[in-house]
């Protein structure tokens, strides 16, 4: 599943054609979804939360999430019908294997900026004070609550509980200050070199414990489907405590 960086770089990528301000001409694809709704409407702004890409109409936006195996092309097709693509006039986007969805109230109702870890309002304070109301969960859990921390996945969450020295299973509430403080500031950090690591192509190559059988100090790493959705974990026992 993309995470928030990479949904970022899409967002990029699409504002680097100039598209705001366009009409879209054509609207295609395979989605059951009002597509000529969208045709012949400007494009007010393309917009990111967490994992969600946002296309912004007068009126309503469309939510595009890649969920785990979604896939785009800019100019470019795949083999297979696109769910949906937007045709403009000298450019053409296409998703494939995505959910879409109508968002019809205003974005500022809809999403709380500040728990986006790729916001601008991202709030560390927030967060940490959010974090009381979950202290029977595990760590693990809680960096992939898109409401706490959206955007974060797997690849976020192995790297920042090695990082911060936390093991998986640790519930929130056995965690000192110190930790949570860690917990907040270490996601966003994270996932902003995830992105400068994204665009250079380099990104597996910086990962100390996700997809690997030793960290970086020669330890092995041990790998569990921990939590409620039995998710991945990659952690040290030894470089990483047991709150």
């Amino acid at each position: 599943m993309p995470e928030g960086p990479s949904i970022v770089i899409l967002r990029e990528l699409i504002e680097d054609l100039k598209l705001e301000g366009t009409k879209v001409l054509k609207v295609i694809g395979t989605t059951e979804l009002d597509k000529k709704r969208m045709e012949g409407q400007k494009v007010l702004a393309f917009k990111t939360w967490g994992k969600h890409f946002l296309i912004c109409f007068k009126g309503f936006a469309l939510r595009i999430h890649l969920m785990m195996f979604g896939t785009y092309r800019i100019n470019e097709h795949k083999k297979v019908k696109p769910k949906i693509s937007f045709i403009f006039k000298d450019n053409e986007i296409n998703f494939y294997t995505c959910s879409l969805q109508f968002i019809e109230d205003d974005l500022d109702n809809v999403y709380d900026w500040s728990a986006d870890i790729m916001s601008k309002k991202w709030d560390v304070k927030k967060t940490v004070k959010r974090l009381a109301d979950h202290n029977d969960d595990l760590v693990c859990d809680v960096l992939l609550n898109q409401q706490l921390f959206s955007g974060s996945g797997n690849i976020i969450k192995n790297e920042v509980l090695y990082q911060i020295g936390v093991q998986p299973k640790s519930k929130i509430k056995d965690l000192p200050l110190i930790k949570l403080k860690a917990l907040a500031t270490h996601a966003k950090s994270y996932a902003f070199d995830f992105l400068k690591w994204k665009k250079e192509y380099t990104l597996s190559k910086h990962w100390e414990v996700y997809s690997q059988k030793i960290c970086p100090q020669k330890h092995p790493i041990k790998k569990e489907d921990i939590g409620k959705n039995k998710r991945i974990s990659y952690y040290c026992e030894t470089c990483q405590k047991l709150y």
